[in-house]
């Protein structure tokens, strides 16, 4: 062997402390020593190889320029005759028994520019996930994945899978001086790969972590990561902007997608499964929108996805990305809109996953204080942290971005917003200024709804927040939070407390009926009987209602009926809408035998029946959904009778044409019950029943009102009045008759299910 005057066999082989570093994989910058080399005038190549009984350098056309012998263990360098500095090479290695041809790793220049490198380390990046992460790319003419991963405190990070035996000493990535990034370019290795990172960690502990960028992950208990290229960008459409805008008609159904329906041998339905069949239900039962409990990868079946471990990954449990593209295409081509529930509040402990991700409280708040919930044994997000809140706000964005959901659910809002969040005096840290605030959660979100809405503006944002906080749904720049809705909790809570009042005692209970119009406008409101009011023991709604069975069926209806009569959006739990009468079991699907098959029973049959009607009347009368959020949509007629726990109001669209909703909420009928009705801007003399929770196809008693003209006799400020027959336990909502669209179906098969005319006089 002979090396150049300038070249010195140290030089060459390094020393021996580096080699050292390299063979332990403790080594903080590789690509200083692996690779192609200057070192005086020769082109050395120095590789690390472990298994390795001898590797040759072969030149583009496969031809062999040199042997490299083995300076120590699995390290193997030499000077390479002919070989410019910059020119591309192939390694070929004997493996005692094999060869192979391989790209050599570290002749490849850095991948990531430098001007994204300064926005991610500045936490500024708008889509750092196009970037950060595995990415299947082709570089030099040679297919591979480039890998970027954020973990500025650790000494050495390698990316490690089955295409190199799982070991560190392989793939030791590229540290990007003073940016905290490490990134690499691997040849060969493709979507399918299993990955995760090895770090030599702050407290010099060595670690494998999954990528917190994975598009794509294992299904548990596994817990690698996996190699998958970016969805497409899904354009946004006119459509969808108008279908989710304030004045449009929302109805939502909650979907946990696990246990909606499975097969008969307990798996679950596939997202293209769910595609065939959760779409045209959704379509025919008159929903607009399904909103999908949390879909990123999740270990823990339990969780139902609230404890996510791949924020960018859709969980494997039911197929790929692709498929859940799919799924969200489907939905959109049936004129149906996605919501995700969306968790970045806090995530799980689990070692594999983001807790103490570099060796440091590097997503995490490091204080317990602040950082460790104590209601779900979870950690918080370091909202202070740019680089942890670009991290977030972008997730938000790359789903709506790059599966086209039209909105995000942010769950938990409270538990972000206050630091006293369920603690005890003296078990948390007040912000700056000694108050109770998260000033910073209040910045992410106000930056996350702000960057979702200036990139994506025809998606939607709501917040689970269950206080007073003010302005969720004021826009950032006027002090508010930026949510297009708000869950409204209190709504939830003060009704359901009503409706579980024996009816002969709810007169005294009047006051929680109205109490939610005391404060509908102060926020875009989100009216949500959701998953959480049917586990832990709360039983279903069905079973939350008094009375025998009859009237237990009848409260349901009637407080449905006052549901989609009240000012605000509605969203509706799955199993809720055909009345399932057992609570919410996610580990089964619903049980759908009470619709089909020897247990079926006509009762959830109506209820489902009636559901469906509620959301076409929604959407065809736009009096019901046009001024949700304006005080003009509303107007009391009757809101005192208490004694007979009866209410009565208008909803109104902008051109003052009206819907006139009328509760009574104790088993009485009530014959001759004066209302004060408009005659005015559309509203005509004669009055229909366009919803009416007590007929017969609904199971209910068949009480109802044929169509009546209204009466010259004054009541409730209005100078005309009809006079009505109240059935039991039932919510009628009547309309003037010319405001009926043409051919809109009556008489039993279509959106009211109204007879045409009383079953006494067609005998």
């Amino acid at each position: 062997m002979s090396y150049s005057s300038q070249a010195s066999e140290s030089s060459i082989s390094l020393s021996q402390p580096e080699r050292e570093a390299l063979l332990s994989a403790r080594h903080g910058d590789v690509f200083a020593c692996l690779g192609p080399h200057r070192v005086g005038d020769d082109t050395v190549v120095r590789v690390l190889l472990p298994g390795a009984q001898a590797v040759q350098v072969l030149d583009a056309q496969g031809q062999v320029l040199a042997g490299l012998p083995r300076v120590q263990d699995a390290l193997f360098a030499g000077p390479v005759a002919g070989l410019a500095e910059f020119a591309p090479y192939r390694l070929q290695v004997d493996w005692g028994g094999h060869r192979t041809a391989l790209e050599d790793p570290y002749r490849f220049a850095p991948l990531l520019g430098d001007i994204d490198a300064w926005l991610l380390a500045e936490g500024t990046h708008e889509r750092p996930y196009e970037q950060l992460g595995a990415h299947p790319c082709r570089c030099e003419g040679v297919n591979g994945t480039r890998f970027a991963v954020w973990a500025p405190n650790a000494q050495r990070v390698s990316v490690v899978g089955d295409f190199n035996g799982w070991d560190g000493r392989r793939h030791v990535m590229r540290r990007l001086a003073g940016l905290g990034m490490w990134e690499i370019f691997i040849p060969e290795v493709a979507v399918g790969d299993l990955y995760k990172y090895e770090l030599l960690d702050a407290r010099g502990d060595v670690v494998r972590k999954s990528d917190p960028f994975a598009l794509r992950a294992e299904l548990r208990p596994q817990t690698a990561s996996v190699v998958q290229g970016l969805q497409a960008v899904v354009p946004a459409t006119p459509g969808r902007r108008e279908a989710n805008a304030l004045d449009a008609p929302i109805s939502i159904y909650e979907v946990h997608l696990g246990s909606w329906r499975r097969h008969a041998d307990g798996r679950w339905l596939s997202y293209a499964e769910l595609a065939q069949q959760l779409v045209p239900y959704a379509v025919d039962m008159g929903y607009t929108h399904i909103e999908l409990l949390p879909v990123h990868e999740h270990p823990f079946d339990g969780s139902w996805g609230y404890q996510p471990t791949a924020l960018y990954a859709p969980t494997s449990r039911f197929g790929t990305a692709a498929d859940f593209a799919a799924l969200v295409q489907a939905a959109h081509a049936a004129g149906l809109g996605v919501i995700l529930d969306w968790v970045p509040g806090h995530f799980p402990t689990d070692a594999h996953a983001l807790a103490e991700f570099d060796g440091t409280h590097l997503f995490e708040y490091a204080d317990p204080r602040e950082g460790f919930h104590p209601d779900w044994n979870t950690l918080i997000y370091n909202y202070g942290r740019t680089e942890v809140c670009n991290y977030l706000a972008a997730n938000g964005l790359y789903w709506i971005e790059r599966f086209g959901v039209d909105g995000l659910r942010v769950d938990a809002v409270a538990s972000m917003l206050y630091r006293d969040y369920s603690r005890e005096p003296g078990q948390w840290i007040p912000n700056r200024y000694g108050g109770r605030e998260n000033l910073e959660a209040i910045d992410f979100l106000r930056r996350m709804n702000r960057l979702v809405g200036t990139e994506r503006p025809e998606a939607i944002t709501a917040a689970e927040e269950s206080t007073s906080f003010f302005g969720v749904t004021l826009p950032p720049e006027d002090g508010g939070l930026g949510f297009h809705y708000k869950w409204n909790m209190g709504w939830m809570n003060d009704t359901l407390a009503y409706m579980r009042e024996d009816p002969v005692y709810r007169r005294y209970h009047h006051n929680r009926l109205r109490f939610g119009l005391m404060y509908a406008y102060a926020e875009n409101f989100v009216l949500p009987l959701s998953h959480d009011e049917v586990v832990h023991g709360k039983g279903s709604l069905l079973g939350k209602m008094p009375g025998d069975a009859w009237q237990r069926f009848a409260n349901l209806r009637a407080y449905l009926g006052f549901m989609w009569g009240h000012p605000g959006k509605k969203l509706l739990f799955m199993g809720c809408d055909f009345a399932q009468d057992t609570e919410w079991n996610a580990d089964a699907g619903l049980p759908w035998h009470l619709l089909e098959g020897e247990g079926a029973d006509n009762r959830h049959a109506g209820m489902q029946r009636l559901v469906r009607d509620l959301n076409r009347v929604l959407r065809h009368f736009p009096a019901l959904h046009q001024q949700d959020f304006q005080q003009a949509g509303f107007r009391w007629v009757c809101h005192e009778d208490a004694e007979h726990s009866v209410l009565a109001f208008l909803r109104l669209d902008r051109a003052g044409r009206a819907v006139l909703v009328v509760c009574n909420f104790t088993p009485v009928v009530r014959e001759g019950y004066r209302l004060g009705v408009p005659r005015d801007t559309g509203n005509g003399s004669r009055w229909r029943e366009i919803i009416n929770t007590d007929l017969a196809l609904y199971g209910g008693s068949g009480v109802y009102n044929l169509d009546q003209d209204s009466v010259p006799v004054p009541a409730h400020g209005h100078t005309h009045s009809l006079l009505l027959t109240l059935p039991p336990l039932a919510t009628l909502m009547l309309v003037a008759d010319d405001l009926v669209p043409a051919g809109m179906p009556m008489a039993g098969d279509g959106v009211a299910g109204r007879p045409a005319v009383r079953p006494a006089e067609a005998a």
